[in-house]
């Protein structure tokens, strides 16, 4: 094999398991997520935003009721200077 085609299954091995990296991130996100709802677990803006991966200021600017992915997130209630959230599941 040429030195070219060798950097070029190299550079498909890695995007591939990278993809496979980037899947099993997701699933555990979503594992998170699931135990969060089941369990009745209230959390933070900010921790909502670590596990959406997105800014804390996105959070708290969709509202007090959305969608995202397969749960209901409500905003609860405020304690001091935190806004707390819950999860619920929908089919």
């Amino acid at each position: 094999m040429t030195e070219s085609a060798n950097n070029a299954m190299e550079e498909i091995k890695i995007s591939s398991e990278e993809r496979v990296n980037e899947l099993r991130n997701l699933i555990d996100t979503l594992r998170i997520a699931e135990e969060i709802a089941t369990n009745g677990y209230l959390i933070s803006s900010s921790e909502l935003a670590d596990l959406m991966d997105i800014n804390a200021s996105a959070v708290t600017s969709r509202g007090d009721h959305w969608s995202w992915r397969n749960w209901v997130v409500s905003r609860v209630r405020r304690e001091g200077n935190q806004i707390l959230w819950q999860l619920e599941k929908v089919d």
